[in-house]
């Protein structure tokens, strides 16, 4: 995207990417064109799905009501595991460049450091812990992206306003400054963020706990030599009586969160006139300036159920959780990976639509595990009475010196990957030592091909589905279903590590799901195991 000029027919202002509106040819049909995927969304969550449908040869049209990216950072923390999704979407590099890289996190009581730790302790990863990175930066990067891929048709100020399910599909009728048209999706995906309308539409509400306390965000520019960590503080003297949250985000820009207490008034609280003493009495000094500024409320709700029929909800238009942690942006595009590979096989006929079903369950599970994470954080953060603040508060004075209370002490539990139920059949119960679960993401580790050439674990993986072998002697000719990778001669455990963290011994063998995800392992290499686990995890089984 070139600055201050055009390029896919977008431009930047001020930091703000606007796109040009252009009609579709779907707008000139006699009757509603049929399309096999529409998106509603184009967050982060809705192009992270396109690119991965796009990259499997699925033609996807997303529709978005604004024009524009750019307008406040919001999104700030994203997570190794999101970092190795749009790795592999091609996207992964350009955000580490330009994100900051950062694992420790220190815990302040009042003046005090109460503990730290540390979210990456051991090497040989690819990608890092954590970074911080604006979310109009991931979205840049995201629609670039989406612009180079031919099967997707980003259309902006396209607005859904009306859906109309039927037995296989759902017809949208969307508004344009052209007038209105409509679209028959095979599957419509609603990636469109918390007030989702087309949540609203089906009559769905979030079930949950709204917290009765109030946070301010404001992202302010200031040259800082505070360290790449996050700083968080329980009762600081510059905040007496409340939590406090420090970030450094890429352009000399710095995230604050300010706990404000129910009884603040949210639009008042967003005036410079009220956020810049606030600020200055945190700094100590008036060498900033505002960048945005927000007022939230915690809140931990989901939908009951993540599928109707061919309408498929996906990140925050299907879960909320409060932002401390980090798990709403991350768990999002965990969404949108796990519904891509299972959608495009169901498009390609080659698992039933059932298997549809296995993402409600995988992700409904997970966005259950973070909203639990969330609202023991909250619960922490913002006790709900003197008692619970007592205990808190001891808690921490208990942390600067016993190891155990510091497990105790909960800022917000930091995003990690989801394992899933892997509904294990009997033959596949042999025991695994090392760091990778079953049903959880592959660890990464350093490798070398055949040739020598340095890479990693997970950018050597297949599109669809892997079967990695430890090399004992020969090799299977082939894996029905499956691309094979044998170690020991197709890739080269050149560090030792891929044998810890995943106990291989000879022999060993391991089904690798096209989301990268541990779906079977064995102590020997069964060809009937193996096609048995795939079909199992295709839904065919």
């Amino acid at each position: 995207m070139a600055e201050g000029g055009a390029t896919h027919g977008v431009e930047k202002r001020k930091g703000v990417y606007q796109f040009a509106y252009k009609r579709s040819a779907d707008q000139d049909a006699a009757g509603p064109v049929r399309r096999p995927v529409v998106i509603v969304g184009a967050g982060p969550v809705g192009l992270s799905l396109a690119i991965d449908l796009a990259e499997k040869d699925v033609p996807v049209v997303i529709l978005d009501d604004a024009d524009r990216i750019g307008e406040g950072s919001r999104a700030i923390c994203f997570a190794k595991r999101t970092l190795e999704i749009w790795d592999r979407l091609g996207v992964g590099d350009k955000m580490i460049d330009k994100g900051v890289t950062w694992k420790l996190g220190k815990c302040f009581h009042e003046n005090d450091l109460a503990y730290q730790f540390d979210l990456l302790p051991e090497e040989g990863h690819r990608m890092p812990a954590f970074i911080n990175l604006q979310q109009y930066y991931v979205e840049q990067y995201l629609v670039e992206r989406a612009l180079d891929l031919p099967q997707i048709d980003l259309r902006w100020l396209n607005k859904a306003v009306k859906v109309a399910p039927h037995a296989d599909g759902v017809v949208v009728t969307i508004e344009t400054p052209d007038g209105p048209y409509e679209i028959d999706a095979e599957w419509l995906l609603a990636c469109d963020g918390a007030k989702s309308p087309i949540r609203d539409m089906l009559g769905e509400g979030f079930k949950g706990h709204v917290f009765e306390d109030r946070f301010l965000i404001a992202d302010v520019k200031m040259a800082a030599d505070f360290p790449a960590e996050r700083w968080f503080w329980f009762d600081p003297p510059f905040h007496p009586g409340q939590s406090a949250l420090l970030h450094k985000q890429p352009d000399d820009v710095w995230r604050i969160d300010l706990q404000l207490g129910w009884d603040a008034d949210p639009e008042k609280e967003k005036q410079p006139e009220r956020v810049v003493p606030r600020i200055e009495q945190m700094l100590g000094h008036s060498n900033f300036d505002l960048e945005w500024v927000s007022v939230y409320t915690f809140q931990c709700r989901r939908i009951d159920n993540f599928v109707h029929g061919r309408i498929v909800f996906a990140g925050d238009a299907a879960h909320q959780v409060s932002p401390f942690g980090a798990r709403g942006a991350n768990s999002g595009v965990q969404d949108a990976e796990n519904l891509a590979w299972k959608l495009a096989l169901v498009l390609k006929g080659e698992a039933p639509e059932s298997l549809i079903e296995t993402y409600n369950l995988e992700r409904s599970a997970a966005a259950d595990e973070n909203i639990g994470h969330s609202t023991r954080s909250t619960d922490f953060i913002a006790p709900r009475s003197a008692f619970e603040r007592r205990l808190r508060n001891a808690v921490l004075d208990l942390a600067r010196t016993a190891p155990f209370a510091r497990v105790m002490v909960n800022s917000g539990r930091l995003s990690m990957p989801s394992v899933y139920d892997t509904e294990l059949s009997t033959e596949d119960q042999d025991v695994f030592a090392g760091s990778a679960r079953l049903g959880g993401p592959l660890p990464d580790c350093p490798m070398q091909t055949a040739d020598h050439r340095d890479t990693h674990l997970l950018n050597e993986l297949g599109d669809g589905f892997t079967v990695l072998y430890a090399r004992d002697g020969g090799r299977p000719n082939s894996v029905e279903g499956a691309t094979l990778k044998v170690i020991g001669d197709d890739l080269l455990d050149s560090e030792g590590l891929f044998k810890r963290r995943l106990d291989a011994t000879p022999g060993s063998t391991y089904v690798v799901r096209p989301d990268q995800h541990l779906a079977a392992r064995f102590r020997t290499f069964d060809a009937g195991k193996v096609k048995h686990a795939i079909d199992r995890a295709c839904g065919r089984a």
